[in-house]
């Protein structure tokens, strides 16, 4: 293990540790998070997406990427995407089961108390649904934006140039991102993983998401480093 390795140890810990060992910082992580979702969707996607990635890399490379790696404009990327993805889990977490309702099928509209094969379903068929219509779109609109990044050599001038969208389509290998991020992943792990996110009451979906975050991050970079084999 080398040195960088425990420095990231050690952020983690820094990061996650107060939430789990003291009452009043995670009652005021859930505050905040309830009261200011789009500020802290924003910083948690920041931090542990950008980490994830770079974490990633390390597996992938052997060592983490240097500054050209673009941390500053990735973070900021990520934060965007994360305030889309507060919205979609309200969106889909209050739309599917009305959609269940409409065609007279039971579900769920709390997930308060204990847990039930109602309630089960009710969330398997959120994280269906959302995975289904909303992560490709996130996933692929994500890998525009890492090209992006890419081609100016991680500076933050990146985030002020207009993106050439029909260009870098041309460059992402759809045998990766088809055959492994939305093929293998959504599936395998992101409805499963989501599907317990909904099962979860409101306040600890956070700091799920949040973990659940950076293992987007280092899916998404290990296969970018696959399409570069």
């Amino acid at each position: 293990m080398k040195k960088s390795d425990l420095l990231v140890i050690v952020i983690l810990v820094i990061i996650f540790l107060p939430f789990i060992l003291f009452k009043p910082a995670f009652e005021w992580f859930s505050w905040m998070s309830k009261e200011h979702g789009f500020l802290m969707s924003f910083i948690k996607f920041a931090v542990l997406s950008t980490l994830g990635e770079a974490i990633g890399f390390r597996i992938r490379r052997g060592y983490y990427p240097s500054i050209s790696f673009g941390y500053l404009p990735k973070a900021i990327i990520w934060g965007i995407l994360g305030w889309t993805i507060f919205l979609a889990f309200k969106v889909f977490a209050t739309g599917t089961p009305a959609f269940l309702d409409y065609f007279g099928l039971k579900s769920s509209s709390s997930m308060a108390g204990p847990i039930t094969s109602l309630k089960i379903f009710t969330a398997f068929c959120i994280s269906l649904f959302m995975n289904i219509f909303y992560a490709p779109i996130l996933m692929t609109t994500h890998k525009i934006t890492d090209l992006h990044i890419e081609e100016h050599q991680g500076r933050f001038i990146a985030l002020f140039k207009p993106i050439r969208v029909g260009e870098l389509l041309k460059k992402l290998d759809w045998d990766v991102h088809w055959g492994f991020v939305l093929k293998k992943t959504i599936p395998v792990f992101w409805i499963p993983a989501h599907t317990i996110t909904f099962l979860l009451p409101e306040e600890f979906r956070v700091l799920f998401a949040a973990i659940l975050s950076m293992a987007l991050g280092i899916f998404l970079a290990f296969a970018s480093q696959l399409s570069k084999k």
